[in-house]
């Protein structure tokens, strides 16, 4: 058969298919022919093909579980506008769960409970089991048998791999908060605000002895306002009294001197005049 023509052939059967295909299953495809490609023809037709596809908005890619036919990630922005359904959204705990059975399974569920210090919702194993993403390898040989988990073919495709080899390593990893501060708990702000502020108990007498000295020095300075309106007050009264006895003095000067007019005699106005002068 023309290469030419097991290229089409190829592209239109990876067009219609719904799933991955390997090279034995379309090599079964071509059993009722007379003329049969060998599996070393399929498989240099599916290294053209992908060569030929590069400056196309859609690849020829091989995973885990075979070949398929996809969009370049470069524009699935676009391609994603024909669906309004969301993407699936995953948490944190599921994606550090399915991290730790990725790279060091097969794994139990205590001993990810162990790396990652907290425990392991069932809900989480159960959605990574019926996602296909996790399996069941076997159980430990330790007390209680616990379950020991790995990763299946239907991840690996998922996450567009062919083999976990294609995992990137720990040293290419990056800090998942500095990709993506919009992922930050709270308990991880409660943290911060807890180092922000040290404890309260070692603040708290400096606090109330700088308070009652505040409030003790105000009771100084009040009880010093209160003394010096008392000596004012006096003053004050001491000079009315002065500026009173001066008037009296005044009026009473006046009054004798009509009197003398009047022909009244000097002696009384001299006692009043003494009695005045206080």
């Amino acid at each position: 058969m023309e290469m030419s023509r097991l290229k089409n052939i190829l592209e239109a059967i990876l067009l219609a298919a719904d799933r991955t295909l390997t090279v034995i299953h379309l090599e079964s495809l071509f059993e009722l022919d007379e003329e049969r490609p060998t599996r070393d023809e399929i498989r240099q037709a599916l290294h053209e093909m992908a060569d030929d596809y590069e400056t196309r908005g859609y690849e020829l890619k091989q995973v885990a579980s075979g070949f398929r036919l996809q969009v370049r990630q470069e524009y699935s922005t676009w391609v994603g506008r024909l669906w309004e359904e969301r993407p699936a959204r995953y948490t944190r705990a599921l994606l550090e769960t399915m991290a730790l059975i990725a790279y060091r399974q097969p794994i139990t569920r205590g001993e990810i409970e162990e790396v990652r210090g907290v425990s392991v919702s069932s809900n989480i194993i159960k959605t990574l089991l019926e996602r296909d993403w996790i399996k069941v390898l076997g159980h430990k040989d330790v007390p209680g048998k616990p379950t020991l988990y790995g990763t299946t073919k239907e991840f690996l495709d998922y996450f567009n791999l062919k083999t976990l080899d294609q995992l990137p390593t720990l040293a290419e990893i990056k800090d998942l908060d500095s990709i993506h501060p919009e992922l930050g708990l709270d308990e991880d702000l409660a943290d911060e605000s807890a180092d922000e502020n040290p404890d309260t108990e070692n603040v708290l007498p400096a606090d109330v002895s700088s308070e009652d000295d505040v409030n003790e020095n105000n009771g100084e300075s009040l009880a010093e306002d209160v003394a010096l309106d008392q000596d004012d007050s006096a003053a004050d009264s001491a000079v009315e009294e002065v500026v009173e006895a001066n008037e009296a003095e005044e009026v009473l000067s006046e009054d004798t001197s009509s009197d003398d007019q009047d022909g009244i005699t000097e002696e009384p106005v001299a006692a009043d005049k003494k009695a005045f002068n206080v």
